[in-house]
């Protein structure tokens, strides 16, 4: 797949146009969102490794070009545009960007490039799918491993994910946001995360009886083996297990009342003598299930999560956009904006700067990247957001381990005030716009 055309026909317009009206200085766009789904407080930023290795190999192969001189859309185009520019087309820009797995608010940017104004346009449809999946599926997996209050979460998701590429950025994004491992396994190769695995009711509908499918599976996979119980009857299985002789590292409950089932299952273990077999649930799970399992006190260890978190079923659009704000005129950067009703931006490059009150966040301030920080509060200075990872369109760094990433994230997140990660009814977290930002807007308008 051709990562140049994997754009909409309007992006390739407008660099075809800007091409012919010689509109190629500087110009900068801002990649934020304008306000947050419903049933969310908070977003968790992610994707941007991805971005940068678009962004580093976006080329134009001479297959693309034959391919773009057919189309109607682009008839009219000078021949020097196919010819010339697009062979030689690479992103020579500069890339500013909040680090992966920190909490973010709208209408802050999470991702701020200034570029050739072509190149910085052609990108926009990519960062958009790429930043915006993985940002939404970390936003809601921060809900669920919340809602866990300490248990392990596991991503399930592949099976109900919008295709396989899908399915393992939806690992990464939940690996991001402190699910302790993922069931893709091409997911965990790429990114050198855990992967976790137990059986299916096909292995237990293969054999004759339910204690020769658990015998063969732990003759197998000995100490690591999980076993599901409810293929024919929960509790029975579960006594099945208890009296084999078996011992198994867990036990999966994939259906019915998982809170009677769970507390059931443990007193049959444990009358067994395993106690120190772990139960893992699973089925449709998302945080308010998760939530009130936990609130209930079963005695449930882990949990499996799927759609919920490959397919964001609560809010499947996240409604990132990207937005020029900056564009080089007669050698002198100028502020634009657009005034939409319901869809306005602001003008100019922006830095986001976090406030704390000691070691808690209290307000984030959006003000013009060249401006003075915002005052430190308490003595504690504040701390800019949106660092510089790409320049003339090379990275600033190498790409960082997603245990980092992640690490960063539980880090991140626990400074937030605790009324602001409540699942219902949570806090809005103050965000406002600087002093010279409002300056900025006022003037423009």
């Amino acid at each position: 797949m051709s990562i140049a055309l994997s754009t909409d026909l309007y992006e390739l317009t407008m660099i075809a146009g800007y091409y012919t009206a010689g509109l190629d200085g500087p110009a900068t766009f801002e990649l934020y969102v304008r306000e947050l789904p419903p049933n969310r407080a908070l977003l968790v930023a992610a994707g941007l490794e991805q971005a940068l290795e678009y962004l580093e190999q976006l080329r134009f192969t001479a297959e693309d070009i034959a391919h773009l001189r057919e189309l109607p859309g682009l008839r009219g185009v000078p021949r020097a545009f196919f010819d010339d520019y697009l062979p030689r087309f690479r992103f020579t820009g500069d890339v500013w960007a909040v680090a992966e797995g920190v909490p973010v608010f709208p209408p802050a940017p999470l991702l701020r490039v200034t570029a050739p104004l072509p190149e910085a346009q052609l990108i926009e449809t990519a960062l958009l799918a790429i930043v915006g999946f993985q940002t939404s599926v970390a936003s809601r997996a921060a809900r669920i491993v919340e809602a866990a209050a300490g248990r392990r979460v596991v991503e399930f998701g592949s099976r109900r994910a919008h295709g396989i590429e899908a399915a393992v950025l939806a690992a990464r994004a939940a690996f991001i946001a402190g699910c302790e491992s993922t069931s893709n396994v091409e997911a965990g190769r790429r990114f050198a995360f855990p992967v976790s695995g137990t059986m299916a009711h096909a292995w237990v509908t293969a054999f004759p009886t339910e204690e020769a499918a658990f015998r063969q599976y732990a003759d197998v996979f000995r100490e690591r083996t999980v076993i599901l119980l409810d293929t024919y009857d929960t509790l029975a299985a579960a006594r099945a297990v208890a009296a084999s002789g078996l011992v198994a590292a867990a036990v999966r409950l994939d259906s019915g009342d998982l809170v009677a089932l769970s507390r059931d299952v443990r007193a049959i273990l444990d009358a067994g003598g395993l106690r120190a077999t772990k139960i893992f649930v699973s089925g449709d799970l998302d945080e308010r299930r998760i939530e009130a399992i936990v609130q209930a006190g079963a005695p449930v260890d882990g949990f499996g999560v799927g759609a919920a978190l490959s397919t964001v079923t609560d809010a499947p659009s996240l409604g990132a956009v990207y937005k020029l704000v900056e564009i080089e005129r007669a050698g002198r950067a100028v502020p634009v904006a657009k005034s939409s009703p319901g869809k306005e931006t602001h003008p100019g490059r922006k830095q986001v700067w976090r406030i704390f009150d000691g070691p808690t966040a209290v307000e984030d301030v959006i003000e013009l990247e060249d401006a003075p920080a915002p005052p430190a509060l308490a003595g504690v200075p504040p701390v800019a957001l949106l660092a510089r990872v790409m320049h003339a369109g090379h990275r600033e760094q190498s790409p960082v381990p997603v245990s980092q990433i992640q690490a960063r994230h539980l880090a991140e997140i626990v400074r937030l005030p605790r009324e602001v990660r409540r699942l219902t009814d949570a806090a809005r977290y103050p965000v406002r716009i600087g002093i010279a930002q409002a300056r900025a807007i006022e003037e423009l308008r």
